[in-house]
């Protein structure tokens, strides 16, 4: 075999593996989010302890610091829960963009190729 063709044979087999293994990750990306969403719903649970806002220090020292109202509370409680929730839908759309991105450079990169070495291989 000459060195040219060795180098083209090296070439096509390694990208043929680039796209597969591209094909492969996005979806076992897909598979993971499908699962965390409809069977392991727990799974993607971020848990926050929580931590309740601060009112702004006295200006002077005769005004006294007051603890926040059960009002303030609540409404604080409700922001981070909404909060939660919007981070983990948005952590949802990166993962299905990124495996759906990985899913269609991978498939044109893994049958270009793959398609050529067979060509080549029933020229032989």
């Amino acid at each position: 075999m000459e060195r040219k063709e060795l180098i083209r044979t090296i070439y096509l087999y390694l990208f043929s593996l680039v796209g597969l293994v591209l094909v492969v990750i996005g979806l076992v990306e897909f598979v993971d989010l499908g699962l965390k969403t409809y069977v392991f719903t727990k799974a993607d649970e971020v848990i926050v302890y929580p931590s309740y806002p601060l009112k702004p220090m006295p200006s002077s020292i005769d005004e006294k610091q007051s603890q926040p109202t059960p009002e303030e509370l609540a409404q604080y409680e409700k922001e981070q829960e909404e909060s939660q929730r919007a981070q983990q839908s948005s952590q949802k759309a990166q993962t299905a963009s990124s495996a759906l991105a990985m899913i269609i450079i991978g498939t044109p990169l893994f049958l270009y190729h793959w398609k050529t070495i067979q060509k080549d291989k029933k020229e032989i």
